[in-house]
């Protein structure tokens, strides 16, 4: 008779009593007869210490046995009986792997009650408790905090000692709101919460070990609890646990964004007496305290120590210097910066400054930063060279950035189209028309081939210089390319033709759009409305805001703006207070040119004819013409 599972029915017909004997077990019937079973008993190992080592079938067994589909029976009494087969009894790390294996906590928590209660002489240990207690304060259960002090509350029954692991689990879940653990706790702890911790663990009598220190140290320290961070900073050293990198980290940066960077170059100091080498991090940290308090040259000189010392700055070391000196108005130093760490100027540190440099609008100092970049490198960073074609362009240096990107090829740097069109666009605001020529020339030329952008920049650009042939020669040749116009591209050479005074052809490339498929957008509408109005062909400009509303596309108000000018100025005084009342009524606001033009209204200087009538939107008394 050969039995590997047995079920509940069995239990309840045989009372048995097994001992092992040559592979199987005797079992006693209530009739009194006995016979020999073969059971399926794991055999236990041990290593060459003596300790039992988890036999992997019995855990996987017991796991798969918790962990089987729902049926009528209970797992536990199924896990009894096959338990009951055994001769040799789960063991403590045994238990604690199969918890591991259990993905519903309280699956695990019903397991962990079930060892000592139904298991024969089972009583866990410390590894066990930290293992439910790891599952319980990872878990959302609602009243996990209630069962991790029941735990705890066992333990000190029990007579168990809890070990450091077991410090940090506690800090971690009690001072961690949101459920995450030990790892969030620098990141979400409840300050209050871990001290109270912290002083309960004190109070037991567990030695805390550096980790658990300086997580506790880091929450007290984000929350700016100052002198509870000096107490325990002091209980630390009390009791022996010596400070690391990490600790002085901490309290370097609390002291230097309390604004005290003296006592943060006393901490600096102080790790530095110990024989302790700062990190990278301990560096910045540093060096961001002396630089919120404007100490350049210590800023500086820690700077150097750091180099010194072979850590190897990284982009955030930079800023910290770049923004100091830039505050302090001291960007002429950069060079004693760059000549300190000129082992560690690579490419990318080049690139960043420069960058950096052009966005706080140092266009001069990332110009020669850029320019011994060039010296140096045999090979250019793409991003770099954009940086530089920027801050030229928007320096009006547009001379330089041709000159740039003319060269770029020399560094191994191909320009492209996004290129191109910086520097296209910056000419093109200047009206530099030779320029934008000559470049569109070189473009087509030596490639990149342009793109739907750069279309569009130099129609604009030829219509605000007035070069409105210019501007359709590039429309032609935009609508032969691999492009084709879009409506920025209608919009722009719209605005050129209006604003240059073909306002029919204006019109009738309006039309063209809207035959090719393109709805007109507010741009576009208000673009020919001011044109229309200008002309004084005021009805037209009319009946498009009527057409505009009535094809769904809102005015803003540059719309509402263009035709109340438009109104005023033709001495249409009614229809510009009921336009106003409509701009109100559609819940825009009005801006410095709305109440410019509402000025004008008032003082009534178009009206030919004066009927007092009060006006009950606004308030004004005004006399439309007759």
């Amino acid at each position: 008779m050969q039995l590997r599972h047995p079920c509940h029915r069995l239990r309840q017909q045989f009372r048995c009593f097994a001992t092992k004997y040559s592979g199987r077990v005797v079992v006693e019937a209530e009739d009194g007869r006995s016979f020999a079973v073969e059971v399926d008993t794991p055999t236990l190992h041990t290593d060459s210490r003596g300790y039992a080592l988890p036999r992997r079938d019995l855990i996987c067994k017991v796991s798969q046995i918790l962990k089987s589909p729902p049926s009528p029976s209970d797992p536990f009494l199924d896990l009894s009986d096959y338990l009951d087969t055994l001769t040799i009894t789960l063991t403590p790390s045994e238990a604690s792997e199969v918890l591991k294996s259990l993905k519903s906590p309280n699956l695990a928590l019903r397991f962990f009650r079930f060892c000592p209660s139904e298991i024969p002489k089972f009583r866990h240990d410390c590894f066990t408790y930290n293992r439910i207690l790891l599952i319980l304060s990872k878990s959302s259960l609602p009243n996990r905090l209630d069962c991790v002090r029941e735990i705890v509350d066992e333990m000190e029954r029990t007579g168990i000692q809890g070990n450091i692991s077991t410090v940090n689990l506690l800090i971690g879940t009690f001072g961690d709101g949101q459920g995450n653990g030990v790892n969030e706790l620098t990141r979400l702890c409840n300050p209050d919460k871990a001290l109270k911790v912290y002083q309960e663990m004190r109070r037991r009598g567990y030695r805390l070990d550096i980790f658990a220190y300086n997580m506790l140290l880091d929450a007290l320290a984000r929350d700016q609890k100052v002198d509870q961070v000096h107490k325990v900073f002091e209980d630390m050293k009390k009791w022996h646990c010596e400070p690391d990198e990490y600790t002085y980290t901490i309290l370097i940066r609390m002291t230097g964004k309390l604004g005290k960077p003296g006592e943060s170059l006393s901490f600096f100091q102080e790790m530095l007496s110990k024989g302790i080498s700062p990190n990278l991090i301990a560096y910045n940290t540093m060096i961001e305290a002396l630089a919120k308090g404007r100490m350049v040259d210590k800023s500086i000189f820690v700077f150097s120590k750091m180099v010194e010392n072979s850590c190897r700055p990284n982009e955030f070391t930079y800023s910290i210097i770049l923004n100091v000196l830039a505050a302090e108005g001291q960007l002429g130093r950069l060079d004693e910066v760059v000549e300190i760490s000129k082992r560690y100027m690579n490419k990318s540190i080049y690139a960043y400054l420069v960058r950096t440099l052009s966005k706080i609008g140092h266009a001069s100092e990332a110009h020669r930063l850029f320019c011994n970049m060039w010296s140096f490198h045999d090979r250019g960073d793409r991003d770099a060279y954009l940086s530089m074609l920027e801050s030229l362009c928007n320096s009006k240096k547009v001379t330089e950035a041709i000159d740039l990107l003319n060269k770029m090829n020399e560094k191994g740097v191909k320009a492209d189209s996004f290129m191109y069109n910086t520097v296209f666009s910056a000419l093109g605001k200047l009206k530099q028309i030779p320029h934008l020529h000559d470049l569109y020339e070189k473009m087509k030329q030596d490639g990149p081939s342009p793109d739907i952008f750069t279309y569009n920049i130099l129609i604009s650009s030829f219509g605000r210089a007035g070069e409105v042939g210019e501007a359709l020669k590039i429309f032609e040749e935009l609508e032969n390319s691999n492009c084709k116009p879009d409506i920025v591209s209608y919009n722009s050479l719209i605005n050129c033709l209006g604003k240059n005074g073909d306002i029919d052809e204006a019109h009738m490339k309006f039309i063209e759009m809207q035959e090719k498929g393109l709805n007109p957008d507010v741009v576009t509408y208000s673009t020919l409305i001011e044109c229309f109005g200008k002309t004084e062909k005021v009805e037209t400009a009319r009946r498009l805001f009527d057409e505009m509303l009535a094809a769904g596309c809102y005015p803003n108000i540059v719309t509402y703006n263009i035709l109340l000018d438009c109104l005023e100025r033709s001495g249409r005084t009614s229809e510009a207070v009921s336009l106003y009342a409509k701009l109100k009524e559609q819940g825009l606001a009005a801006d410095s040119i709305t109440y410019t033009i509402l000025e004008r209204l008032q003082s009534g200087s178009h009206r030919t004819s004066r009927i007092r009538r009060k006006n009950p939107i606004t308030g004004w008394v005004v006399s439309p013409l007759r």
